[in-house]
């Protein structure tokens, strides 16, 4: 709205200034930050008059999860809300990757919310039944696919101008990629700080790659897919960085409020649209490969324990094994940061490999 406003105004220094995408990506970090430290400890106490007993905990799970009891959840409310403001206050409203990417956090948090709403009333683990969830995280995925995909090749990284082309079935795999991310991050949410913290770091990562991709000059130079209007998206990555932040100021152990699956779907979600519309969705594996890591732990703990009746690991997703072999809560946590630091920091490098 900002944006649009400064073309309204003649005063050409302020308008040339709201023209750069790193200076409106910077200042929707700021917003969104700000925005969620204000609204932060009232949305809190409001949480937790309203639901009372808060989260349930998993008995079967690490004992020292017991002393959570009581933690309301819900705060990915908070992060939405904080996000959307930055966003719409600061992206260019005109650009089509602003509807695409806020469907799908908003669809994504709203299947969240009522999985949270119903675990909250109900005061238990089930949810919205799972393939209820799954077909509308792939309604809301889908129609955010076709707005947002232009180009149906699959980019490889590492090597120039090597693709796939996938033609039609692009949509699908797009919105496959769109709803694992929202999942695998749902499963990363685990323990205080741990999920939101590589979604700020996969955040800044891919508020790189998609102002480079939108910029011909650059993409050219570095051999990745340029895709036109995808700088906006680096404002977009601005925002959910700054709530990101805010959240985790709460979230900090011990951890105030829980995202729940409200925030967890949002931001993987928003994750994975944001790397279909920049055209680095192998890339996405690979700076979150954090998330796709506690994704496949679930998936290889199911499939071998329905077969054999024998566990891979002590718990799943994987940050519980590490806390039942002894790891405190923080060292699990601080030690997965480190990984997505690196794994972002591998996945910038596939930039200049080419």
């Amino acid at each position: 709205m900002l944006y649009l406003l400064a073309h309204l105004l003649h005063y050409e220094g302020f308008s040339n200034l709201f023209r750069y995408q790193t200076f409106r990506a910077g200042a929707a970090l700021l917003t969104a930050l700000a925005i969620g430290l204000v609204i932060g400890p009232r949305f809190i106490s409001m949480l937790r008059v309203r639901q009372g007993k808060g989260q349930p905990i998993r008995e079967d799970g690490p004992q020292t999860h017991l002393a959570k009891r009581g933690t309301p959840t819900m705060g990915g409310l908070m992060i939405v809300i904080s996000c959307t403001l930055g966003i719409l206050l600061w992206m260019d409203v005109s650009s089509r990757y602003v509807w695409a990417c806020l469907a799908v956090t908003w669809g994504f948090g709203l299947i969240g919310f009522l999985d949270d709403y119903d675990k909250v009333t109900k005061y238990a683990h089930k949810g919205v039944p799972a393939k209820v969830r799954l077909a509308g995280e792939f309604v809301v995925a889908g129609i955010a696919a076709a707005l947002v995909v232009t180009d149906t090749n699959l980019y490889v990284p590492v090597f120039s101008n090597l693709y796939i082309p996938l033609g039609p079935f692009y949509y699908l795999f797009a919105a496959f990629v769109i709803v694992g991310a929202g999942n695998a991050v749902n499963l990363t949410d685990g323990l205080d700080g741990l999920a939101i913290m590589p979604v700020i770091i996969a955040s800044g990562t891919f508020a790189i790659i998609a102002y480079l991709a939108g910029r011909v000059d650059f993409a050219h130079y570095l051999g990745i897919p340029h895709v036109p209007g995808a700088g906006e998206l680096a404002i977009f990555c601005g925002a959910v960085m700054g709530a990101g932040l805010a959240f985790l100021w709460f979230n900090a152990p011990p951890a105030a409020v829980f995202m729940g699956d409200t925030g967890s779907l949002a931001l993987g979600g928003t994750l994975g649209v944001i790397a279909v519309a920049a055209h680095h969705e192998i890339v996405l594996a690979i700076v979150g490969g954090l998330f796709v890591m506690e994704a496949v732990s679930v998936i290889v703990q199911v499939f071998v324990y329905k077969r054999t009746g024998k566990r891979v690991f002590r718990m799943a997703p994987i940050h519980h094994h590490f806390e039942q072999l002894g790891w405190k809560e923080s060292t699990v946590v601080i030690r997965f940061w480190i990984v997505s630091i690196v794994l972002a920091l591998i996945g910038l490098a596939t930039l200049k490999v080419r």
